[in-house]
């Protein structure tokens, strides 16, 4: 039966260490019908977290090699798997369902698509957020940071920019699916950064604007002006992206916000807001305008941080009309280090989740 073959796609979703829960309805399903034809989920489900060329995954699956290179070519150009051109060479790997193929589903997004991932968010959510390590970690608005505070170079938004060689700049998704929802947000819609390291990645993307390492660097300007947070992926290295989020559509940052899953669990921060009460004005800017969390409250005589809530984003602190507020590091045993990579990622993930998924890798 036809229902087979995405339910063995869910399963393999669900065996990687990102996850994809079953839910009752069998919403999650509908969502893949929307995303994959059968023969593409079948072919999906033979692929791995690494990347291999196409003769690699002939060789060893047994597929015949003959349309592979372009059937993967195509898959990658609809988001249903990571494809990318190393100097002539194409090499494939599969993706989680977030961060994965969710986010690279712009192409297809349409009202229905919309209304299934919402009904489907809270049930994912639940599982996603229940281990760690975090998806996504903050990167503070780097000139928020005390130069007596010593910046790692993972805590810092210029140590992405300055390694990256190719930048594009797409819409949010998820903006976009609440405006579908209509919900509509106001803060910019083109504002979800991807960073490659190597040159002219991005030159023939079908979506999205090419940028060069000055305009990465506005665009970023911009974003913190507007109130968004910069989020990346929960690693020391090899980051590919840095999104730029507020609390009113962005999936993790509704986490806090809708699910009341803890911050701490939800997103990896270094840095907490510190606000001294004889500065404070409670003009009312960090609460109305720029916490993406609710993590400040009124107090008797000033505005006081709510510090599991506080993701330390800085966005409080650079607007401060009495400079009330400052960005402190937290300490030692308070921090969690990322895993090194994308691979250590999967792997302590993997272990929390006792899932074995040996057969990915």
């Amino acid at each position: 039966m036809e229902n087979d073959v995405y339910l063995k796609l869910a399963g393999v979703l669900d065996t990687l260490p990102n996850g994809f829960p079953a839910t009752e309805s069998g919403v999650e399903i509908k969502l893949l019908k929307k995303i994959f034809t059968p023969e593409q989920a079948d072919l999906f489900c033979n692929l791995r977290l690494t990347f291999e060329t196409a003769a690699q995954v002939s060789e060893r699956t047994g597929r015949p090699l003959e349309g592979l290179e372009a059937r993967l070519k195509d898959m990658g150009e609809d988001g249903q798997l990571f494809a990318i051109d190393l100097g002539g060479t194409w090499v494939f790997k599969m993706l989680p369902w977030a961060f994965g193929i969710y986010e690279f589903q712009l192409g297809r997004l349409d009202k229905e698509f919309a209304t299934l991932n919402e009904e489907y968010g809270p049930v994912f959510g639940k599982q996603f957020f229940s281990k760690t390590p975090q998806l996504m970690q903050v990167l503070p608005i780097e000139k928020e940071i005390a130069v007596q505070q010593e910046a790692l170079s993972y805590e810092k938004v210029s140590t992405l920019i300055e390694q990256g060689q190719s930048f594009l700049v797409n819409d949010c998704i998820c903006k976009k699916e609440q405006e579908l929802l209509g919900h509509p947000c106001g803060r910019p819609l083109q504002v979800c950064l991807a960073i490659a390291p190597v040159p002219g990645v991005f030159d023939n993307s079908p979506q999205g604007k090419v940028l060069s390492r000055d305009e990465a660097y506005s665009l970023l300007k911009m974003t913190e002006e507007e109130g968004l947070v910069h989020l990346t992926s929960n690693v020391q290295g090899g980051n590919i992206y840095i999104c730029n989020c507020c609390g009113c559509c962005c999936g993790v940052l509704n986490a806090i916000n809708k699910l009341g899953i803890p911050a701490s669990q939800v997103i990896n921060s270094h840095y907490y807001a510190e606000i001294d009460p004889e500065k404070c004005l409670q003009c009312g800017i960090c609460i109305g305008e720029r916490c993406q969390v609710k993590a400040i409250e009124e107090g008797e005589e000033a505005y006081q941080i709510i510090q599991e809530r506080c993701i330390g984003c800085g966005l409080c602190v650079s607007t401060c009309t009495g400079e009330a507020i400052r960005l402190v590091h937290k300490g030692q045993d308070q921090i969690v280090p990322p895993p090194i990579n994308e691979e250590a990622w999967f792997e302590e993930r993997g272990r929390l989740r006792g899932i074995d998924f040996s057969k990915y890798q």
